[in-house]
C-alpha cells in the first residue's frame, strides 16, 4: 500500500465510520478500485482505532461522567445491595449514568462472542463483494422502514437491560461488511421507539469497547507482520489511522446535527445506489468479488 492509497483509505474510514453506510464495505470496495486491493479485516479494525479515538474526544465529558457514576455505584455509594450497585437502588432515585455503563457492557457481549466465533468468516468469506451488495441494499430498506415507522418517544434515560441487549445484537450484525455498525444499532433504536439523536448517540457510546477492543486485538496480532506480502506496512496503517481520527471527529459533529433535523432517507438512497454501482462493476469484471478474500 502506497502513501496516497493510505491517505484515501483513511479519508474513507473517517467519512463513513459513523454514517449508516458501512465503513468496512467502503474500505473493501475503494481499496480494490484504487489498486491497493482488499486492505483486509486487520487494517480495517486498526484504522477504526482512529475514529473511536475521535469518539473518546468528542464524548469525553459524557464518558467521564458515566465512569464516575459507575464507580460510585459499584463502590456502594448508592447502597450495598446488587440493585444499588447497578445504579437502580430500591426505593431511591436511579442513576442513569451508572446504568449506562452497565448497559454498554451488556450490549458489548454479543459482538465479542460472535466476533470470536466467526473470526475466520469475517476475515475471508464475509468480504465477498456480492454479499456486500446484498447487505448494502437489504439493510438500507430495513433502515428506511424503521425510521419511517418509529415513534421517537424514547430517550437514552429510557434504556432497559432488554433494549441494551437488542442494541448489542444489532451492532453484532455489522461483523458482515455492508450492514454498518451504526446503521444496525440506529435501526434497532428506531424500531424500539428511540429518537434519531438518542439512537445515534448510543450507537457512538456502545461502539467504544467493541471497536477499540477489536482494533487493539488486531494491532497486537499484526505486530511483526506489518509489510509482509499482501499486508499494509505499519507506516501507512498509522497514517490512515491518524487521518481517520481527524476526519471522523468532524463527521461526528455534522452527523449529530443532521439527524436532529432530517431523516435517514439520504443514507438509504446512497446505500442502494452504491449497491447498484458495485453490482454493475462486478458484472463488467472491473471488480473481483473474492479479491484478497
Amino acid at each position: 500500500m502506497s502513501v496516497w492509497e493510505a491517505i484515501v483509505l483513511g479519508l474513507v474510514q473517517g467519512l463513513t465510520e459513523f454514517l449508516p453506510v458501512s465503513s468496512s464495505a467502503h474500505l473493501r470496495i475503494v481499496g480494490e478500485l484504487i489498486g491497493s486491493g482488499d486492505p483486509g479485516a486487520a487494517f480495517t479494525a486498526i484504522t477504526q482505532i482512529g475514529t473511536e479515538t475521535a469518539v473518546l474526544l468528542y464524548f469525553r465529558r459524557d464518558i467521564a461522567r458515566i465512569c464516575v457514576a459507575w464507580w460510585r455505584a459499584v463502590h456502594g455509594d448508592l447502597g450495598t445491595d446488587w440493585r444499588s450497585r447497578t445504579g437502580a437502588p430500591v426505593g431511591g432515585r436511579r442513576d442513569p449514568d451508572a446504568q449506562m455503563a452497565w448497559y454498554i457492557a451488556l450490549g458489548s457481549i454479543p459482538i465479542v462472542v460472535l466476533g470470536l466465533l466467526f473470526q475466520d468468516a469475517i476475515e475471508q468469506p464475509f468480504r465477498n463483494l456480492w454479499l456486500i451488495v446484498l447487505t448494502l441494499a437489504g439493510f438500507a430498506l430495513v433502515l428506511d422502514w424503521a425510521d419511517r415507522r418509529a415513534s421517537s418517544e424514547r430517550q437514552l434515560t429510557d434504556l432497559t437491560p432488554r433494549h441494551a441487549l437488542y442494541f448489542g445484537l444489532a451492532q453484532a450484525m455489522a461483523l458482515v461488511p455492508g450492514v454498518s455498525r451504526s446503521g444496525g444499532t440506529i435501526t434497532a433504536g428506531r424500531l424500539m421507539g428511540y429518537s434519531r439523536e438518542a439512537a445515534a448517540r448510543y450507537s457512538f457510546l456502545l461502539a467504544i469497547p467493541a471497536v477499540l477492543g477489536s482494533g487493539l486485538y488486531q494491532l497486537a496480532k499484526s505486530v511483526g507482520s506489518f509489510g509482509d506480502a499482501g499486508t499494509p506496512g505499519f507506516g501507512v496503517t498509522l497514517l490512515a489511522t491518524v487521518i481517520a481520527f481527524v476526519v471522523g471527529y468532524v463527521v461526528i459533529i455534522g452527523f449529530l446535527k443532521i439527524v436532529s433535523t432530517y431523516s435517514y432517507r439520504p443514507f438509504v438512497v446512497y446505500r442502494i445506489g452504491l449497491a447498484v454501482v458495485v453490482a454493475l462493476l462486478l458484472v463488467s469484471g472491473v471488480l473481483d468479488p473474492l479479491a484478497g478474500a
